[in-house]
Parts: structure tokens; C-alpha cells; sequence
């Protein structure tokens, strides 16, 4: 910028551009920043936010020098808006504060002290007060839209006092505290007001009286601080870290403080992606540390704007949901279960049912609170399987999709950094907590890799935050209890490296029966030699590598964002359990856990197992956008656990070579020989049948199928099969 910079022209352009820029909105001419400095001076609007791009649309050397030296450019902005206001006003404000008062008291008292001349007297009196102290607005500058994100490391000198855009996942943040701007003192002697404005965060008090009374008498009167005539802001730090994308190789991620004043308080949390645009300044230091530091100076971020981003992708995150013209579109196209499912990782081949599983994760099923007690709705699942069939590749794809979300490792992670940690804050020096991975993913999923090389005493630090959703603290005095809503996604091997079919599913496992009842889904994922599934495999593998995008197929995946939109949606709705399934549900249950009792290779079942089909039942009424949960969804969720139950045991293997409509009629047949009757109810067979995996429409083909091979007989009523022998 050229060092004879005309500030007063440009102040008079900054005029300029807030009262006459517009946008035209149709016919109408809308003047953009005119009606926010009207709502300003009615104290409707408390910050005005000044877009880079609609200066360089009027004047572009103009947004070059606010972008280049931002610090002046806020004065200068700040100046023209308190002289404009007065021609903005058209009423008086209705909502008052203590400084409102407390200034036209003292300015009423000039008044009545100097009756002669009350105008000069009260012009005066206001021109004694700092215009910090005045102002009840703050100016904030958004960078011009073609500046894209910058890395941490981008960052650097040159970039001393100029406005920058960085991108980021915030690690870790202050409490909001009250920070003087204006402190207002009062002498003991004279009563004269001094005011000290303040614009770093140490500052020396006044001591002596300035007023020309104290100077003239040398009275020397003493000052004290005046509380409610100070004027204090909100002030709170941001730790940022970058992303790992952007991390060089060999490296490791770097950090960047950002304080975010005013309105900008409160924007961001913990695990969350932000995009933040300020100015990149030196922290100014006094006192001792002054001396110490040298030459050297720490840096940091004064925030102007901050807006959440997308983890995969450089745009802005958004939470909104479907319009109603998208859900008329939908509601016109069937099997939308189906296609979900299909549209999660569709790069990756087979896995339908782990596919269905994963997106009742992502859409979770509903809390329950009764009597104080909490019922989780979050839905924990673990993928278990054979090196090399996908399952880190499914983690890290429902990590991107999911708006809020963790992924770590297990020897990576431990159980401090799971859960929280204690540390000093370097701003009060006081000890505070710091949220690990299960924490920062509150209210989202997950992700935990290699949860079989995860030590033992790191591992029992999941238990209560897959149940309890907590996480409770009792370190270094402090004794606390962090929320932790999350759902846990974990992916591990077996214990000999790849499943082995000659051991039981618990030695394959080893995993403690306390963990895995809290899963409402365990998968064995195997790797079984099969030519004609192997070759489909392998075609498939190619094509993803020769053209970076999955074959073409009957059904065609939907868009990522669409997506998590769609999820969006589902989870605005809280489906419940209407009592005429109160039944078929109990019976289901007590089936599973006969079959448990009976089958030695088996995991271990609990009544969370029933909690497990209330939460996949809930979800699959939210993927519907439905208010209550129907039958169907109750036999989907028994067939998703059923199969992840067969995946642990070598029954799939024979159950290829045989028929669905056979395997029925064996249960049947099965339960006509347990009770020495050659007769059965259908209620009765068909509620075995589904316990098992198979659905509806086989069950009705299969008493079709033998009924016409005279095998039995069903009554007109259709209620009871009869053996015919």
C-alpha cells in the first residue's frame, strides 16, 4: 500500500459506500447497509458485518487497503457509522442499559451546572467521553469471496495487520469472561469521572486525578473504579489446529490462537471445522514479560468472522433439511431404505446388509428419559472381520458423512485422550478439562480403528460413554461429568489375525462380554474363497481403479450431501412404539434368547439386546419420516441381528446350497417334532421363521410351495398347519 495513503478521502468514500450501495432486489432497490445502521440506531442490530466484495464491486482500490491494513480501516468504519447515526434515528431506543443511565445522568448534571450556556455544555460534557464508550456497535470486515482458506503454516509475517482466511478444527476453547474496554474512575476528592480506554488485555490503573481542580489544589485525591460506569465486552479464545490434509509429510499439525470478541463469542465448539476470517496480530505484553521475551513476539488471530465448514469439502456446513418440494419427489420414489444404503460407499462392493446397519448409525433412534432415568438412542456397532474387506474404508466414509464426527485408532489413542484430560490454561493459569475424542464428538459418531490393539485399561474407558452417554471426571479437584452422546463405529480383527472357523466366536473375539452386549450390532465380516463372488469382486475392484467412480448398476446412488440432508430430516422425528406391538416384540426376544441358551456359539445376550431392536425399529421409522413404528420395522431389525448373529458362526456357508422356502420348512417341521403334535399355529411358525432372518414374503411362499406338494394342510381360516402323514 503506498505510504501516502489520503485517509481523510477515504474516510469520506467509506461515507460514500454505506449510505448509497444497493443490490437490486427485482424492482425495488435495496439498500443494504443503510437499513442495518437504521437498525443499529435503534439498537435492533448490535454488529454490522462489511462485505469485501460489494467495496471492490464500487471502489477496488478500496477493498485492497482494508484488506491490507484492516486494524485502521475498523476506526475509520467505526467513525463514520457513530457520526451517520444521528441521521438514522427516528425514534428513541426502548430497551436501555446501566450505561444509558448512568451517561445521561452525568450529562443532565452538565446541563443544570451551566444553565447559561447549556449547549456548548452538554457538546462538551459528550465530547469528554471516549467514543468506546459510546459506541454500542461493533464493525466487522468478510473477506472477498475469490480468497480461499489458507493453511496454519501459510500464515506469517507479511501477514502482520492484514486480513486473512484460515481454516481449521477447533481443539480448544475459554469460558466467556467479561473484558474492560472503558474503565471509569472517580476521585475521592473533587468527584470529577476520568476514563481510561483499553485495548490490550493488561493495563495499569490510573492513579492521580486528572481534572484540573485535583492539579491546581494539588489535593492528590485518590481513584476508585467505577464498575457500572465501565464498559466491558465478551472475550474468548479459540485454539485451531489444521487439518490434516494440509500437513506436509513428516510434520506435525500446527496450532493458532483466535480471540473472538463481542458477538463472535459462543460460535464454536470443541471437534468443529470453521473457516475464520481477522486480522493477524502480535500479542502485546507489558510489564516484566516484556523485557523477557526479547525479540521474538507471539502471534494471534483477532476473528471478524467465523463460519462452520464441511470436513470434506471447502464450503460452508449446512444443517438445513429437505424442502417440501424435494420431499414430494421423494415421496413418489420406493425403496428409499434401499437406496440409501446402496448410496453409502457405493466404491465399495457388497456389504448390503453392513450398509443398512451403518445408515440406521447415521440416523440413530430416540432418546428415552423416564422417571430421570436415560435410555440411550444412539445406536454402537462393531465391524469385526478379516484383513482386507473394507472396514477402515466404511469408517472413514461415514466419518466424512456424518456432520459431527471423531476418527482415531486404537494404539493411538488412549484413555485420557478418549475421554478428557487436565490442563493449565494459559490465559488464567487455573486447571481446566480438555476434552478428548469421545467428547468432542458429542452428538455425532465415533470412529475407532484397530479396537482390538487397544489396551485393556484404555478400552474400559468406553464402557459408561456407550451406555451412560457420560463421562465422568474426578482429577486435580475436579469432579464433573462431561456429556459424550455419541455413537461408537469400531473396527477390529479377530483375535488370530483372521477368523478362525475351528474356535468357538468367543475365542475368536476375546473381547469382554460387558463390551460386546454393549454393541447393538457385531458383524463378522469373512473373507470365504468363491469363484463367482470373486470374480464380481475383482471386476469391481478394477473398474473403482481405472475410473475413480463406482460401476453403473439398477440403482443409482444419491449425492453425499443429499444425503446428510436427508438424515438432517429424519432426525427432526421421535417415532414411537405403539402398544399393539408390545407382544410380538416380548415373544421375538424370549426366542433370541432361547436360541442363545441352546447354541454354544453364540455371543453373549442381555435385555440390551431388545433395547438393541427398539433403537434399530426407531430408526428405520425416522428413515421412513414416519410417527410410529409399524411392524415391518420391528422384522427388519430382528433380520439385521439375526444376520449379524449368522455371521459368527460357518451356518452361511450351507445355508448358500439351500433354499429359503427349505430352511422354513425345516423350522417348522423343527418345532412339530418339539412338541409331538402333527399340527402348528401359523402365528406361531411364522414368528420363528422371522426370529431367523427370513422375511414375510418367504414365509408365504414356502406354506404355498408345500401345501401344493400335499406335504401339510392349512385351514380355511389360514391359522393352523397340519401335518399330513
Amino acid at each position: 500500500m503506498a505510504p501516502n495513503t489520503d485517509y481523510a478521502d477515504h474516510k469520506d468514500r467509506c461515507k460514500q459506500f454505506l449510505t448509497d450501495f444497493y443490490i437490486e432486489d427485482g424492482i425495488e432497490k435495496k439498500f443494504v447497509y443503510a437499513e442495518q445502521l437504521a437498525n443499529i440506531a435503534h439498537r435492533e442490530q448490535v454488529d454490522i458485518t462489511i462485505d469485501l466484495d460489494d467495496i471492490h464491486e464500487v471502489d477496488s482500490e478500496l477493498a485492497e487497503c482494508i484488506a491490507s491494513n484492516s486494524r485502521r480501516y475498523i476506526q475509520i468504519f467505526s467513525d463514520v457509522i457513530y457520526d451517520l447515526l444521528p441521521d438514522y434515528k427516528s425514534r428513541e431506543p426502548t430497551n436501555k442499559d446501566a450505561l444509558d443511565i448512568f451517561i445521561e445522568h452525568r450529562l443532565l448534571m452538565e446541563q443544570r451546572n451551566h444553565p447559561d450556556n447549556a449547549a456548548d455544555a452538554f457538546r462538551e460534557a459528550r465530547n469528554k467521553y471516549p467514543p468506546e464508550l459510546l459506541r454500542r456497535f461493533e464493525v466487522h470486515f468478510k473477506h472477498m469471496s475469490r480468497v480461499k482458506p489458507s493453511s496454519l503454516r501459510l500464515i506469517k509475517a507479511d501477514c502482520i495487520g492484514k486480513l486473512v482466511v484460515v481454516r481449521g478444527i477447533v481443539t480448544r476453547i475459554t469460558e466467556v469472561k467479561p473484558m474492560m474496554s472503558v474503565a471509569t474512575y472517580t476521585c475521592d476528592q473533587c468527584g470529577a469521572e476520568s476514563y481510561q480506554p483499553i485495548a490490550s488485555p493488561n493495563f495499569i490503573p490510573l492513579s492521580t486525578c486528572p481534572s484540573q481542580e485535583c492539579r491546581s489544589n494539588n489535593s492528590g485525591g485518590r481513584l476508585y473504579l467505577q464498575t457500572r460506569g465501565s464498559k466491558f465486552t465478551k472475550y474468548q479464545e479459540l485454539k485451531i489446529q489444521e487439518h490434516s490434509d494440509q500437513v506436509p509429510v513428516g510434520h506435525i499439525p500446527r496450532s493458532m490462537n483466535i480471540i473472538a470478541k463481542g458477538e463472535l463469542a459462543r460460535l464454536a465448539t470443541p471437534g468443529d471445522h470453521i473457516c475464520v476470517t481477522g486480522i493477524f496480530l502480535p500479542t502485546l505484553k507489558s510489564g516484566f514479560r516484556q523485557v523477557t521475551q526479547g525479540l521474538l513476539s507471539d502471534t494471534f488471530l483477532e476473528a471478524h468472522n467465523i463460519m462452520r465448514m464441511n470436513k470434506s469439502e471447502d464450503d460452508e456446513l449446512r444443517t438445513d433439511t429437505l424442502t417440501e418440494e424435494e420431499m414430494n419427489a421423494l415421496e413418489d420414489a420406493k425403496n428409499m431404505y434401499e437406496r440409501l444404503a446402496w448410496s453409502l460407499a457405493p466404491e465399495i462392493y457388497g456389504h448390503e446388509d453392513i450398509k443398512k446397519a451403518l445408515l440406521l448409525l447415521l440416523v440413530g433412534g430416540v432418546d428415552r428419559s423416564p422417571n430421570g432415568m436415560k435410555i440411550r438412542g444412539n445406536i454402537n456397532i462393531c465391524l469385526m472381520g478379516d484383513p482386507g474387506v473394507a472396514k477402515s474404508q466404511l469408517l472413514s466414509y461415514v466419518d466424512r458423512v456424518a456432520p459431527r464426527s471423531q476418527y482415531t485408532t486404537g494404539r493411538g489413542s488412549s484413555g485420557v485422550g478418549l475421554t478428557a484430560a487436565i490442563m493449565r490454561d494459559p490465559v488464567t493459569n487455573e486447571m481446566v478439562l480438555e476434552g478428548g475424542a469421545l467428547v468432542l464428538a458429542d452428538q455425532g459418531i465415533c470412529c475407532i480403528d484397530e479396537f482390538d490393539k487397544m489396551l485393556d485399561h484404555d478400552r474400559t474407558a468406553i464402557h459408561e460413554v456407550m451406555e451412560q452417554q457420560t463421562v465422568s471426571i474426578a482429577k486435580a479437584g475436579i469432579i464433573t461429568s462431561l456429556n459424550a452422546r455419541v455413537s461408537v463405529l469400531a473396527a477390529a480383527n479377530p483375535a488370530y489375525g483372521r477368523y478362525n472357523p475351528k474356535k468357538t466366536a468367543e475365542q475368536n473375539i476375546q473381547l469382554p462380554a460387558a463390551l460386546l452386549s454393549r454393541f447393538d450390532v457385531l458383524w463378522v465380516i469373512r473373507d470365504k474363497p468363491n469363484r463367482d463372488n470373486d470374480l464380481r469382486l475383482a471386476q469391481h475392484i478394477t473398474y473403482v481403479h481405472q475410473n475413480s467412480v463406482q460401476p453403473p448398476s439398477h440403482i443409482k446412488p444419491l449425492n453425499m450431501k443429499f444425503v446428510s440432508r436427508y438424515i438432517a430430516t429424519c432426525k427432526e422425528k421421535n417415532p414411537t412404539v405403539p402398544e399393539n406391538l408390545t407382544d410380538y416384540i416380548t415373544s421375538a426376544y424370549i426366542e433370541i434368547r432361547k436360541e442363545a441358551r441352546n447354541n454354544i456359539d453364540s455371543t453373549y445376550t442381555s435385555a440390551r439386546t431388545l433395547l438393541s431392536i427398539l433403537r434399530l425399529a426407531t430408526a428405520l421409522a425416522r428413515l421412513r419420516l414416519a410417527d410410529d413404528v409399524d411392524k415391518d420395522d420391528i422384522e427388519e431389525a430382528i433380520r439385521l441381528i439375526e444376520m449379524s448373529r449368522a455371521s459368527l458362526s460357518d451356518d452361511v456357508k450351507r445355508s448358500e446350497h439351500v433354499l429359503p422356502i427349505d430352511a422354513i420348512y425345516e423350522l417348522i417341521k423343527e418345532i412339530v417334532d418339539d412338541d409331538g403334535n402333527n399340527s402348528v399355529r401359523v402365528s406361531d411358525a411364522k414368528q420363528r421363521t422371522l426370529a431367523k432372518g427370513f422375511t414375510s414374503d418367504q414365509f408365504d411362499q414356502c406354506l404355498q410351495t408345500y401345501e401344493e406338494l400335499n406335504v401339510w394342510q392349512i385351514n380355511q381360516s389360514r391359522t393352523r398347519i397340519t401335518f399330513i402323514v
